[in-house]
């Protein structure tokens, strides 16, 4: 299972996902110097995203005996990661003047790429995968009509 780099793409997306559980999202200023912390966690639909992505992430390393499926898997997760990242970029711009945001805000992103790296380290490993089964057929069929 962690012999391909996909899958490790796919670990390091699930790690950065579960980590935002425990990050803070932002941090707001008051007018006196105190501050407060926000978290992932304390945002609802914050929360529903992240178990979401978090329950879509471990799905697709779980899924790594159907190649198909979890080339699927990965795109999805990808695409719910985007919407995330979007979701969270509005509402950076929304409240600029008002937070300071954690570096935790990019996370998404950065797990899009690796899910969208993984994808197509899957896609190609069942290219080659289904390309030499082509050419074992070929030379089966060659073999068994003697030529």
């Amino acid at each position: 299972m962690w012999q391909r780099i996909q899958t490790l793409y796919l670990g390091i997306s699930t790690v950065l996902t579960v980590s935002m559980f425990f990050s803070n999202f932002a941090t707001v200023l008051g007018p006196d110097g105190a501050s407060e912390k926000i978290g992932y966690g304390e945002y609802v639909p914050y929360l529903l995203f992240l178990i979401m992505l978090t329950a879509a992430s471990m799905s697709a390393i779980a899924t790594f005996k159907t190649r198909t499926l979890q080339m699927r898997v990965c795109i999805l997760t990808a695409i719910l990661q985007l919407a995330f990242q979007l979701w969270l970029t509005v509402d950076i711009i929304r409240h600029w003047n008002e937070m300071v945001f954690s570096i935790t805000a990019v996370f998404p992103l950065v797990a899009f790429i690796l899910d969208l790296l993984a994808a197509r380290g899957i896609f190609m490993d069942e290219a080659i995968v289904h390309a030499a089964s082509h050419l074992r057929g070929d030379r089966r069929k060659r073999i068994k009509s003697g030529k």
